[in-house]
């Protein structure tokens, strides 16, 4: 009777996942149908208006090279979707023009750069990506949809997925480091999140892979620079997250700014044409970045906006945000048979079936509820998700003194440094409509969480640039009448994110000095860092026992601040992208490669600096608790692995410490020897778990033949046989080790 039941359950489980196929491919292909009926009917004029894409002049996020009205340009046929537009009432009236006073009513898309949240501010992407935590991550982005689409943007130009090794580009902060196995799935997470199950859902919208690709290796650090990479590399390193996302089903790419191999992304035919639309035979719209296209012309590959307009078009992209280049040339381009219109058809085919996807067609006015738009923001359910977002993305870099958490004997603490009472600068770069007003700073965090019995002393002390010291001896007073003191400390909002490149890595203007003044008064200090990218601590690190990287935590930044430093919540992030001793290091990352001339202590021909350490001050996935994690010896189920096994690896996890908390789980290979070189650890796993104190718990993980495999420079995979090893750690710098041999060949 049993087996009779099992049998038509799974009858039944296999007749509904067979007829939701069906329907899902029915309804692709009425998409398609719908698509060319709209296509059929169109002007060669009015299919490059769909290809044009224009900001709002009020807020623009780029430098505006043209100012012409966009009401007459939406009524003239020439826009396909605006950014920058934000607001139902705004929206709505522009999409009415759209849809009343055109020939075809064709809607617009609305779009905004929403990276890390619309009104309810995350942290910074750099700092969620050190939580390790997928399922948080996502929500994040969820809430971000939620609040953009009710306030009637479709299309949000995230999630970064650049990989970066240098912490003087500003634009770290908007991606998930330096690792590309990290990187892919938080990429994965952050297009669910942005994009549900269901993108003609009134509460999703379309997700955007960008900057493709290699612009997080921009030579020097410098934003917009020249990025040089072998095939392997890009292959290796920089397109793994863009796969990721592409396999995610993200519905949008964007052009990076930098040149690849010589030739700028937004006009190359092998990364767009060849790699993206062809091996991975992606269905979306590929959108410029702000003038990426018109910008081929002081690369120096383009003529004039004529020819920029055939290079871009040509090698694929769909779509010419704020360049002006396609619907000033490519008519005259198509009328004299330079550019193939086949060529326009399909990138207008895109872009209709994103509409369709996004259900403008069905209902232009979708995204306009004025009700909805004031329950979903800033709501309190919004804020109780990037709460623990910020609570999670916190590391704990140093606590030697064991003075953290803090307990009911601090009656008196001090708060001095220009981020304790700023909440305008926790909302980072890149915060879309997030408002000072409407985040919680440092100070009124911990304020909020004392009880009445603590007094609570604050100074400034300084600013976060400039040279006044003139606040430092009310700051110094303050920490001579206080039992502890929190120094706040770090970069303002500005100072990452695009265009925000630095050559030094040290805390800014005299904050480092004011932090020197308040150690002399032998005070305990607690370092709190509030910052977009890695900074350069050496000093610190050296004469401060308690520094916690709090980055740029969004808008409840202070109270997930107060719940760390009070034990409410135990930290357990861990870095996504090493921080260098000094800016000389640059780039310093985990998986380095060894040489031909290893490193080896006090011999001098082998790859070192004479005056720093080869390794980075904190390296990738490192982070403390407040708690002890104790790691058991590794067990694999098998020492001699064939092609078609997986190879299962055990370890025991115990917390050993007086606090509950959240350990991550860390797997790294090492392939000893290969046809190419490898790594000397590869990330190829993770698992985040909770142990109460004194639990222990058995953690798996397996490695497939996949996972051993390396890229080569045409996209083949390849493995080699012979000895792997396998790592098990909190951090890759403190691992349990064991070995297996792969063998080639059936067993």
């Amino acid at each position: 009777m049993i087996v009779k039941e099992m049998k038509r359950m799974a009858l039944c489980l296999f007749l509904l996942l067979f007829a939701g196929s069906v329907w899902s491919a029915a309804k692709e292909d009425r998409t398609e149908q719908r698509v060319d009926s709209v296509l059929r009917l169109m002007t060669l004029s009015e299919k490059i208006g769909q290809m044009n894409q224009v900001s709002s002049k009020e807020d623009p996020t780029g430098q505006l090279t043209e100012c012409s009205n966009e009401e007459e340009l939406i009524r003239s046929g020439q826009v396909g979707s605006m950014l920058n537009v934000v607001g139902v009432e705004r929206t709505r009236h522009l999409q009415e023009i759209a849809v009343n006073d055109t020939r075809l009513h064709i809607p617009l898309i609305f779009a905004l750069d929403v990276v890390h949240g619309y009104k309810t501010i995350s942290p910074v992407p750099l700092a969620e990506s050190c939580s390790w935590d997928m399922d948080l991550i996502e929500k994040s982005a969820r809430v971000a949809a939620e609040e953009a689409t009710a306030s009637g943007i479709q299309w949000t130009f995230a999630p970064m997925v650049d990989i970066a090794r240098d912490p003087r580009w500003g634009r770290v902060m908007e991606g998930s480091g330096e690792d590309p196995y990290l990187g892919s799935a938080i990429a994965k997470a952050r297009v669910r999140g942005f994009q549900g199950t269901d993108l003609s859902a009134y509460n999703t919208m379309a997700a955007c892979a960008k900057h493709f690709v290699g612009y997080g290796a921009a030579e020097g650090g410098r934003d917009y620079n020249t990025v040089d990479i072998s095939k392997q590399r890009l292959r290796e390193l920089y397109l793994p997250p863009f796969s990721a996302a592409a396999d995610a089903g993200v519905a949008t790419f964007m052009n990076s700014f930098n040149e690849v191999m010589g030739v700028p992304a937004t006009g190359s035919t092998y990364l767009v044409r060849d790699i993206l639309k062809g091996e991975w035979n992606f269905p979306g719209v590929v959108v410029s970045d702000w003038g990426s296209v018109a910008e081929l012309i002081p690369h120096g590959v383009a003529e004039d906006k004529c020819d920029a307009a055939q290079l871009a078009v040509t090698a694929g992209c769909d779509m010419d945000m704020e360049g002006y280049c396609y619907v000033s040339s490519l008519e005259k381009l198509v009328l004299e048979g330079v550019v193939s219109e086949s060529l326009i058809d399909d990138a207008v085919r895109r872009i209709l079936r994103l509409k369709f996807d996004l259900g403008l067609f069905d209902d232009p006015y979708r995204y306009c509820d004025a009700e909805r738009e004031k329950a979903e923001i800033l709501s309190a359910e919004h804020r109780k998700v990037v709460r623990e977002m910020a609570c999670k993305s916190i590391v704990l870099l140093e606590n030697r003194e064991g003075i953290l958490p803090l307990d009911n004997r601090c009656k008196n603490i001090g708060i001095v440094g220009p981020l304790a009472d700023n909440p305008d600068d926790m909302l980072g770069s890149w915060c879309a409509r997030g408002d000072g007003k409407d985040a919680i700073g440092i100070l009124q965090g911990i304020k909020q969480a004392v009880g009445k019995g603590v007094r609570i002393r604050y100074a400034k002390g300084c600013e976060i640039e400039g040279d006044d010291r003139s606040g430092f001896s009310e700051a110094v007073q303050v920490a001579e009448n206080s039992d502890v003191v929190i120094v706040c400390v770090g970069e303002n909002r500005f100072m990452s994110g695009e265009a925000a490149s630095r050559t030094r890595l040290t805390l800014p203007g005299v904050q480092r000095e004011l932090l020197k003044a308040i150690k002399e008064t032998g005070k305990p200090i607690v370092l709190l860092l509030s910052n977009g990218r890695p900074l350069v601590l050496d000093w610190e690190k050296e004469n401060i026992g308690t520094i916690v990287e709090c980055w740029q935590l969004g808008s409840e930044a202070g109270n997930a601040i107060a719940d760390v430093l009070f034990g409410k919540y135990n930290p357990s992030g861990k870095l996504t992208m090493s921080f260098p001793y000094n800016e000389g290091q640059i780039p310093v990352y985990y998986n380095a490669k060894s040489t031909g001339r290893p490193y080896v202590p006090n011999v001098r021909y082998v790859t070192r600096y004479l005056d720093c350490p080869n390794v980075s001050l904190y390296s990738f996935g490192y982070g403390l608790s407040y708690t002890r994690f104790e790691y058991g010896e590794l067990k694999l189920d098998k020492d001699t692995m064939f092609p078609g096994e997986k190879l299962r690896i055990d370890v025991s996890v115990a917390n050993v410490g007086n606090y509950d908390g959240e350990e991550t789980v860390q797997l790294y290979i090492r392939d000893v020897c290969s046809k190419i070189t490898r790594p000397e650890k590869e990330l190829k796993g993770f698992k985040k778990v909770f142990l109460k104190k004194g639990e222990r718990t058995d953690i798996s993980f397996e490695l497939s033949l996949a996972d051993l495999e390396y890229v080569l420079a045409d996209g083949s995979r390849e493995s080699d046989p012979g000895l792997f090893e396998v790592f098990v750690g909190g951090n890759p710098d403190d691992v349990k080790k064991a070995e297996f041999i792969l063998v080639q060949g059936d067993k």
